[in-house]
């Protein structure tokens, strides 16, 4: 019989001194639990030297002695959701109490010969109503039960699994065939085998290896009816051709679009006739996969093992006024402040919201793009906030094209699923309380790359007024001979009284009397956009509504469906600019021209000329010399032994392991150029790296603005954020900008440039840019590509490999006995063994790359080495400070190298005379190693 484990509620109180009743206090409750604990791991373990640990730090993976175990759950504590001992001898079904618990004849337990496999926990958390809420048992029907009525579809779905959970994989095996089925299915996950290794490996194992009786599924067809039944499902709905209307609700059986009048049915080319397939029906031009977000999100409260993370935000996080998680952000307190009645229930969920278009076919040149729409709950602490298996997929919008500003059409459905979660909510049950209550939802933000950001928002990205930030009051100036818009201005973003103000010369020719423009808030939006609802958004040019932005004086294409949701237009920050696209395209420019890359660079024969134009930059002015133009070498031109010197940097770069990408890879010295660089790899060059590449290279005037902006980047990207750091950044970057400009021609000014101006204001108001980037939305992007299996049909084979991925997901949490996507090592396990080493300064995890060499050190090593230890050892600290304090080491300056060759000697020899050492177990012989 299980101890009671209310002591490990405590376990954030372990070392409080407050008393809960009398004179005990919460740290003698949970000092007293981890006895009793012990007692009982080491008795029904069997065990009398060692168990596994259940600390914060071990996790069940390392055995220790009883010592050792109550030390570290002292110290670290226990993990919080352990709850079911599995590890320490615990069987389900097992009371925690001493009173006798009435059996039901019809209940289901697993005995302590059956072993443990996690399937149990899954059911009890999936099917809660089925479950004896005092035994913590399942109840079956007996077998002469009749029932007054068939059982619903969810009870029908218990009784299956059940059933399957109850039958053993064979006649006296120990495991039962939905577990034996689940553990193969993750191994096919962890190693990515294709479905037909599966189905032969499982046809092997029934022919060659199990007994005859074998209840194993025949092929990986069989294994996914089991699997459909635990996992989730999700929804086709027909759209047409044009991205006009979807076939659904009122319109679900349409013939044809009522707003192009375009058949919904495929037709043959030559014939022009509908295609019909081999099971009699039509094939759609056009069908939209839809994840439904309400069964997705009760799952995450049905599950133990995470659904005490979903208060986190609320219980767990620390508030002393440093941004490190969305919950410390002015958009999170605001939208409580605000909405007050759905911020009173901290399991409330916040939603990030995430669109962006890829190609899914390994032949780039093959014009195809799927748009997936993902939804991430922002209430997880921030080690699994942007996880990938917390990384919802609500939406998968089909190919060849992507919806454009369309694809308001697409997310109707998730829109008014969005706002029933808001008005009604979904009744849920939560498995850390086992308590039901009423889940709500809200979308606190948006986050996409810069041309989704029209697609979503409604204000395009392109023209005159590209900045939405800016939107009206957007400084551009067309360039005649480059035929683009670039966009400069930033002295408005600068103090009135700046000097660089009234700077006519150094910039565009005029003074700056204007001040920053002020970014619209919802309602304002609103008043602009009203006009626009009733646009027809459709890929026909017949029938899509035109837009003059001339005449409206502003950039709106349309009335952005999120402001159906009626919380939308209160929120601070509705859609994110994306840092990641933001500072590869910054990374790709400064590259490209001070390399003069053919393509890349920005100063070009048509820059020169708008210059001459513009009557700006007389030095960079093209010169005619007897019928040949020649164009003078601007100061940011590297001459060509200066661009070797810069390319032999990057060809000779070495990172610490996972830091980047092989950046050498993409240097070419032949053709003096630096290529096919990724995302990550401009992020790690403009943050980290440029300031020492260009050291020496290029004039202080043009080093100096790169360096401010790579420190920009650097502090912006930072994990931990305060507000004076962002108002530090904010005033610091308009005059970066405005350094930029007097160096660089207009040309080098695109949006990206510009957006600079804008990301440490919105930093201020959404905090850290994890949170509101699209790396970890790239990341699921590639996942998604990878699971394309049938080239005819990609959208088919992504959504049915993610539902497979979702009940991979859900069943390896309880899986704890085999190596999941959850605890498996990272692709270099660092441990070491702590136990050889007698100080902790030699335990710390690492490992050697490669094989390793010995070589003596010389004296001034062996020194040098021997002190750094002995200064940075805790044991050794007493010994420094009584040699400092007497006769011998008063007289000289600590930390000399005459102090140091003297503390050497006097320390071995005052070691040595002792018979213990003074810490415990730590022996004189051991400190004078």
């Amino acid at each position: 019989m299980a101890p009671s484990k209310a002591w490990m509620d405590l376990v954030d109180e372990r070392i409080s001194e407050e008393c809960l009743d009398g004179n005990i206090s919460k740290k003698d409750i949970y000092l007293a639990g981890v006895k009793k604990f012990l007692d009982y791991a080491f008795n029904r373990t069997g065990s009398s030297d060692e168990i596994k640990c259940p600390c914060i730090r071990c996790c069940n993976t390392y055995s220790k002695s009883r010592g050792e175990v109550y030390s570290h759950l002292k110290i670290f504590g226990i993990i919080g959701n352990y709850r079911f001992w599995y590890h320490h001898g615990e069987v389900l079904g097992e009371p925690e109490t001493d009173s006798e618990i009435e059996e039901d004849g019809g209940s289901y337990e697993i005995t302590e010969e059956e072993g443990y496999n996690g399937m149990e926990e899954l059911m009890m958390d999936l099917f809660p109503q089925e479950t004896n809420p005092i035994s913590n048992t399942m109840t079956a029907p007996t077998p002469n039960e009749e029932y007054e009525q068939e059982p619903n579809v969810e009870a029908a779905k218990f009784y299956r699994l059940l059933e399957d959970l109850s039958q053993p994989l064979y006649e006296g095996s120990s495991i039962s065939k939905l577990a034996a089925t689940v553990k193969l299915l993750n191994t096919k996950n962890l190693g990515k085998w294709s479905h037909k290794s599966f189905s032969m490996l499982v046809e092997l194992l029934r022919k060659d290896f199990l007994p005859d009786n074998s209840t194993l599924p025949n092929s990986y067809y069989e294994a996914k009816k089991i699997m459909k039944e635990l996992g989730l499902s999700y929804i086709k709905i027909d759209a047409c051709h044009n991205d006009c209307m979807l076939y659904w609700k009122n319109d679900i059986d349409a013939q044809f679009c009522k707003v192009c009048n375009r058949s919904r049915w495929k037709k043959d080319k030559h014939s022009g006739e509908e295609i019909v397939s081999a099971k009699g029906k039509k094939i759609p031009e056009k069908t939209m996969r839809y994840f439904p977000i309400k069964p997705r999100l009760q799952r995450l409260y049905m599950c133990r093992k995470i659904a005490s993370f979903c208060t986190w935000h609320n219980e767990g996080r620390v508030d002393d006024g440093v941004m490190r998680h969305p919950a410390d952000s002015k958009a999170w307190k605001h939208f409580n402040d605000t909405h007050p009645s759905f911020a009173s229930e901290p399991r409330n969920v916040r939603l990030c919201l995430a669109g962006d278009g890829f190609q899914p076919f390994t032949n780039m040149k093959t014009s195809y793009s799927i748009w997936p729409i993902f939804l991430v709950p922002l209430n997880l602490p921030p080690w699994l906030c942007t996880k990938q298996q917390n990384i919802m997929l609500s939406m998968l919008i089909s190919g060849p094209e992507g919806p454009g500003d369309a694809i308001d059409i697409y997310l109707q459905p998730l829109i008014e699923e969005l706002i029933d979660l808001w008005d009604n909510g979904v009744d849920t049950y939560d498995a850390s309380t086992r308590k039901n209550f009423t889940l709500r939802a809200a979308l606190l933000w948006i986050v996409h790359d810069f041309p989704a950001y029209g697609n979503l928002s409604g204000h395009s990205t392109k023209g005159r007024l590209a900045c939405p930030v800016c939107h009206k009051e957007t400084w551009s100036l067309w360039l005649s001979k480059g035929k683009k818009f670039c966009y400069m201005g930033h002295r408005r973003f600068l103090p009135n009284d700046h000097k660089w103000r009234k700077n006519k010369t150094s910039f565009d020719g005029t003074r700056e009397h204007r001040g920053p423009p002020k970014p619209l808030t919802g309602d304002e939006v609103l008043q602009q956009v009203n006009d626009l609802e009733e646009v027809v958004l459709s890929k026909d040019p017949s029938k899509k509504t035109k837009i003059s932005h001339s005449e409206r004086g502003d950039n709106w294409l349309k009335k952005s469906i999120f402001f159906r949701l009626p919380y939308f237009s209160t929120l601070l920050l509705r859609h994110n600019l994306d840092v990641m696209h933001i500072e590869k395209n910054i990374c790709e420019c400064i590259i490209g021209t001070i390399l003069n890359i053919i393509g890349k660079t920005k100063d070009n024969i048509n820059s020169r000329l708008d210059l001459q134009e513009m009557n700006l930059k007389p030095h960079l002015h093209p010169i005619e010399d007897n019928g040949k133009t020649d164009y003078p070498r601007a100061p940011y031109d590297l001459t060509t032994e200066q661009k070797n010197k810069l390319l032999q940097f990057f060809r000779d770069l070495k990172v610490p392991d996972s830091f980047s990408s092989n950046i050498s890879r993409c240097v070419n010295l032949k053709e003096r150029k630096l290529s096919g660089l990724k995302s990550h790899d401009c992020h790690v060059i403009l943050n980290h790296i440029l300031p020492f590449a260009l050291r020496g290279l290029v004039p202080t005037n043009i080093y100096a603005p790169l360096v401010e902006l790579s420190q920009f980047f650097c502090t912006l990207n930072s994990k931990a954020l305060s507000t004076q750091q962002l108002e530090q950044l904010e005033s610091t970057i308009p005059s970066t900008l405005c350094k930029l400009e007097m160096e660089f021609p207009p040309s080098f000014f695109d949006p990206m440039m510009h957006l600079p101006v804008h990301l440490a204001s919105e930093a201020l108001i959404g905090g850290p840019t994890i949170y509101r980037w699209m790396y970890q939305f790239e990341r699921q992007i590639k996942f998604l590509k990878s699971l394309v299996r049938n080239m005819a049909h990609p959208e088919a084979s992504i959504a049915e490999g993610y539902l497979a991925y979702e009940f991979i997901t859900l069943c390896s949490r309880y899986l704890d006995d085999m190596e999941t996507m959850h605890n498996r090592p990272g692709r270099i396990n660092d441990t070491s063994d702590h136990e050889k080493f007698y100080l902790p300064e030699f335990s710390s995890s690492g490992r050697p790359l490669g094989a390793g060499k010995t070589r003596d050190l010389d004296m001034v090593e062996l020194q040098q080495g021997h002190i750094y230890v002995l200064r940075n050892c805790d044991e050794v600290q007493p010994f420094i400070s009584e040699y400092t304090s007497s006769p011998e080491g008063s007289q000289l300056q600590q930390f000399t190298p005459l102090w140091n060759q003297n503390f050497i000697v006097w320390f071995k020899e005052k070691v040595l005379t002792m018979q213990r050492g003074r810490y415990g177990n730590l022996t004189a012989a051991a400190l004078a190693k």
